[in-house]
């Protein structure tokens, strides 16, 4: 972290640097906020907490009250999941996410009940002590705040154990390289919830995909929610450029004070209060691919 925020300042003071658009960790976006001090546009693509507001940052990633609530009110309506185990990794991301929905579950009388919430260090390299918890409660669900390698090695161990025959996971990042990762037998009863899958059958979606192909060949990684959250952030960054006529940071945060629309990847998407609002979509794994289940918010 310290190293790209110390990168980012060199450039910042060398003048070679216009914007920054990206996805990495909250607690990167955090350091980068700090350093760029609104002097360029940043435009932030990853799925996160909510309630950035700094000075000229931009945030395209899906939020827990547009995300994650809409999905907990599906799963307990549609498959009656109810109650659930928290498993984060320890963090800024999903510790502020887990508070923000035992706060909406209180609220909002969602009808989930959090049994307990389980952090655990980024790296960690076993989650025995994890699945013994949610072996000896009556949780039917497991909502999963784990990034990348550690969500691989959570679904495998849990798959092992046959967890999946009695509760189901729920991740706001899961993308299709962490199913290929995973595996067939770690992805039974396996959930997401995104504003984008690479097999959901909407136009705009379909057509980025045509164009992903074309332009990188059939063999070429998959694209995922992270991928497009980038070219989503690429394209958000030249609407505000657009509307302002020019990269300069004050420029561009008066364009962003009036709400906008505009055509993207994941179709008809709404620009306000610094913040993306698009659509979100429930999928359950199928194997190595995703399944769109339902719209949900």
């Amino acid at each position: 972290v310290d190293e790209v925020a110390t990168t980012i300042d060199g450039q910042l003071r060398a003048g070679t640097l216009d914007a920054i658009v990206g996805w990495h960790t909250s607690a990167v976006r955090r350091h980068l906020v700090d350093v760029v001090r609104g002097r360029i546009p940043y435009v932030y693509t990853a799925v996160y907490e909510g309630g950035e507001s700094a000075p000229s940052t931009f945030m395209t990633g899906e939020v827990p009250d547009s995300q994650l609530m809409p999905a907990l009110r599906w799963m307990a309506d549609e498959i009656d999941v109810r109650r659930w185990v928290v498993v984060g990794s320890d963090y800024v991301w999903p510790r502020r996410t887990a508070a923000t929905v035992a706060d909406r579950i209180r609220r909002h009388r969602t009808p989930a009940h959090i049994i307990t919430t389980l952090f655990r260090p980024l790296g960690t390299p076993s989650f025995d002590d994890v699945l013994d918890v949610i072996e000896r409660c009556d949780a039917t669900g497991v909502l999963m705040l784990l990034l990348g390698d550690d969500a691989v090695r959570f679904n495998r161990a849990f798959g092992a154990r046959g967890l999946h025959d009695r509760c189901v996971r729920l991740s706001p990042l899961m993308d299709e390289n962490m199913l290929l990762g995973t595996g067939d037998h770690g992805t039974r009863a396996l959930y997401s919830v995104s504003g984008f899958f690479e097999s959901l059958p909407t136009p705009a979606g379909l057509d980025l995909g045509r164009r992903y192909v074309q332009r990188f060949g059939v063999h070429a990684p998959p694209l995922t929610s992270p991928g497009e959250s980038c070219y989503e952030g690429l394209t958000l960054l030249a609407e505000l450029v657009g509307r302002a006529g020019t990269l300069n940071p004050f420029a561009v945060e008066q364009a962003a004070q009036c709400p906008f629309t505009y055509d993207s990847p994941r179709g008809t998407v709404r620009f306000a209060s610094r913040h993306l609002r698009q659509d979100v979509y429930l999928a359950r794994a199928d194997g190595l691919e995703f399944d769109v289940l339902s719209q949900v918010s």
